[in-house]
């Protein structure tokens, strides 16, 4: 009788080796990580976080509409109608009137033939690029773009070709190579890049993707709610609408709830409804999510243009107020009058990650929320400070967090500066 073979590796051995242990043992010793904290409030310009008051701009509820009564109220008549979960997939019983006047109201918003939406905004690129997708196609991305978008490219099999961020020389060269693969080509970028903060160079995108024929996807998880008259994305502010293909939004964000969409052609968005295994065999939103969000919309396309603009007024007086500072604001790039291209993101170069941790709890114990954003969401040596706006921040609260982050940063003599 032979031995039983055993596997020569415990799948679990990354969990105790991986090569970030370390750093977030001595984080945890000192309190210094920063993630997980715990909020004990509503979300808003000011909330409190363990205990303290704290400005918060680290948050994406761009338009401040979680707070807002009437979307509560869309939450709370959908809870009541539909009860806490529909318990099944929206392939099977977890259709309700709500999900089809969302998807027909953000198919008019968005100006497509038709939407669909998901659990999750997460879901809705994987859902979508993995079924678009096969093996044998070519799919090209920017190097910044979202992990789900990544991991869509992934999940579908087809050849994956990165070009550098916002680089169209290195597009275009992705596109002459992807001609050769023998598939079809689909170019899938960010509207607005969720660490940078920047706005996509969308028109020499479009020009490249009808020049070479492929297919091109904009992820606008950080545009819709923000950018265009209408609030429908960074296709929208470029008068692109109609030469992009597919268009992805999130609800997290603007839309002050949780869940994803796709909007584009009619015969693919019932295609995906058939075939996204991301879509048939996940649970529906809940009910109140989804009451919320189409709450939120009806808001947004009624009053829109006055919350963008006190949004955007917010983030350029950040930006204004930081680079006064002397600190190394991310531009956020231009638009094709020349003119700045505002977006709620204001991303600080900080460089090495522990001295973003450091300034990250500094201020957290100062009383301003930021977000830190350390390799491998940045290039090595690219550590940033990443604040994000709302259209219900005050002046007075710009100015308060400005004053604690000018006190702060004097500590900090390392930092990159103008």
């Amino acid at each position: 009788m032979t031995d039983t073979a055993r596997a020569p590796v415990d799948v679990f051995e990354k969990a105790r080796t991986h090569d970030r242990r370390e750093q977030l043992e001595q984080a945890k010793e000192h309190d210094l990580l920063p993630y997980f904290r715990l909020l004990t409030s509503e979300a808003g310009p000011v909330v409190e976080m363990e205990g303290r008051e704290t400005i918060m701009l680290g948050s994406n509820n761009y338009l401040g509409l979680t707070a807002d009564e009437r979307v509560k109220q869309a939450a709370r008549d959908a809870l009541e109608s539909f009860g806490t979960g529909v318990t099944g997939s929206r392939l099977l019983n977890g259709t309700t009137p709500l999900h089809v006047e969302l998807e027909r109201e953000l198919a008019e918003w968005m100006g497509t033939e038709d939407a669909i939406v998901f659990t999750t905004g997460y879901q809705s690129n994987l859902g979508c690029i993995g079924t678009i997708l096969e093996p044998g196609d070519t799919v090209i991305c920017d190097s910044a773009d979202h992990a789900s978008i990544l991991d869509g490219c992934r999940l579908s099999g087809a050849k994956l070709r990165p070009f550098r961020h916002n680089r169209m020389d290195k597009l275009e060269k992705m596109l002459e190579r992807a001609a050769g693969d023998g598939g079809g080509v689909l170019v899938v970028v960010d509207g607005v890049f969720s660490m940078e903060g920047d706005v996509c160079d969308l028109p020499p995108v479009v020009e490249l993707c009808r020049r070479f024929g492929a297919r091109l996807m904009v992820d606008e998880a950080h545009g819709v709610g923000v950018l265009g008259a209408r609030g429908a994305g960074a296709c929208e502010l470029f008068g692109l609408e109609q030469e992009v293909d597919l268009r992805m939004g999130t609800f997290s964000k603007s839309l002050a709830s949780c869940g994803g969409f796709v909007a584009g052609p009619e015969e693919v968005v019932e295609y995906l409804r058939i075939a996204s295994r991301a879509f048939i065999f996940s649970a529906s939103a809940v009910p109140a999510a989804v009451g919320a969000a189409l709450g939120a919309l009806r808001i947004i396309r009624s009053e829109g243009p006055e919350l963008f603009e006190r949004l955007l007024g917010n983030a350029r007086y950040l930006r204004q107020g930081f680079r006064e500072l002397g600190l190394k604001v991310i531009e956020p790039g231009t638009l094709p009058d020349g003119s700045e291209a505002t977006t709620p993101v204001v991303p600080v170069l900080v460089g090495e990650d522990w001295q973003a941790v450091l300034l990250w709890k500094a201020l957290f114990e100062a009383g301003v929320y930021t977000n830190v954003a350390v390799h491998p969401a940045v290039p090595p040596g690219g550590a940033l400070l990443r604040t994000s706006l709302m259209a219900t921040h005050e002046r007075e609260h710009l100015d308060r967090a400005l004053a604690i982050i000018a006190d702060v940063t004097e500590r900090f003599p390392d930092l990159p500066r103008q």
